[in-house]
């Protein structure tokens, strides 16, 4: 491994041997569900910037597999849906993350009458190469770990997520993005970027790596506040803002004309007729919302009509969308 790769894995040694409640900055509630209760310790855990338990992503009960363990909360999360022999894989390069992990399937076990640690298989491997058969996931996922990686290490662990999908299989995702350019010091800081800070990307350029490993679809699910760099406390001379996204990408195959990428626009028809049809798959019922791709929202703008109206990226998109 790397240098930073090593600072990551001893930092990340040390949470597993000491939780550190602080040590990421979750802005999602926990997930309230019939039956299911989380360990406190799990909660404790939780070192993570958002969610990637997706109710509409897990129906059928799919083949899960899920990079960088944590406490195990979303595996238990994932095993709610799933429920049944190794229907979640959880994968950690750092063995004693995976053996406190274990230690909490046993008290989670102890707190839900329908868990059993079965339902989880927890294997020691890394996301540069995973230990997962070809085409064999339903729903790979991963919290705040890409972020972590430089660019090269970045690219391999994509295209690793990619490899082990099934067609049509969905990576979801959550990561810090920083639109401000970080300064070298920061960004070759290794502790700063293994705490999930130093190396977060613009979106653009997050999409970008999803896309050119071949994802034919994006979607961005949520964008939220985060962190602050403020210079009383890091190496930069300016107040820098981090914030967090949930992303799925889907291994769709790649439209000719570049993939889709939904980021919360919609498009309205308010004419005169029932519905308006531009001829190329995208029907416009008359006042009634459709969720349409960037890539749609300008092909519908290049037609300069006065009767349909283009919103702006809201950043949150739950399906149902032109594609």
């Amino acid at each position: 491994m790397s240098n930073y790769l090593d600072t990551t894995h001893e930092l990340y040694k040390e949470a597993a041997l000491s939780p550190n409640v602080g040590l990421c900055c979750t802005t999602n509630p926990i997930w309230e569900l019939p039956g299911l209760k989380i360990p406190k310790i799990m909660q404790d855990m939780n070192y993570g910037c958002g969610s990637t338990v997706h109710a509409r992503d897990l129906t059928h009960r799919p083949k899960i597999l899920y990079v960088g363990v944590g406490g195990g909360m979303e595996l238990l999360q994932f095993a709610y849906f799933s429920r049944q022999k190794d229907g979640v894989i959880g994968v950690d390069v750092v063995d004693e993350m995976l053996e406190a992990c274990r230690l909490n399937f046993m008290e989670a076990e102890r707190q839900n009458d329908w868990f059993k640690r079965e339902f989880v298989n927890l294997r020691q491997g890394n996301a540069l190469n995973l230990p997962v058969e070809n085409n064999s996931i339903d729903v790979a996922a991963q919290n705040c770990l890409f972020n972590i990686f430089k660019e090269d290490d970045l690219k391999r662990a994509i295209a690793e997520m990619y490899r082990v999908l099934k067609p049509h299989g969905r990576l979801v995702m959550s990561d810090p993005i920083c639109e401000q350019p970080m300064n070298a010091t920061l960004r070759q800081d290794d502790r700063l970027r293994a705490l999930c800070l130093s190396g977060s990307l613009p979106l653009k350029d997050y999409i970008s790596a999803l896309t050119d490993a071949g994802f034919g679809t994006i979607e961005i699910r949520a964008r939220k506040p985060y962190r602050i760099l403020d210079p009383q406390h890091y190496p930069t001379s300016e107040l820098i803002y981090i914030e967090s996204i949930e992303v799925a990408a889907i291994k769709d195959p790649m439209p000719v004309d570049g993939p889709c990428v939904f980021t919360g626009k919609a498009a309205i028809y308010f004419g005169n007729k029932a519905y308006f049809d531009d001829k190329n798959g995208h029907v416009l019922l008359k006042n009634q919302p459709l969720a349409i791709c960037d890539k749609t929202a300008h092909t519908l703008t290049q037609l300069n009509r006065d009767d349909i109206f283009i919103s702006a990226s809201t950043y949150h998109y739950d399906g149902g969308g032109c594609c």
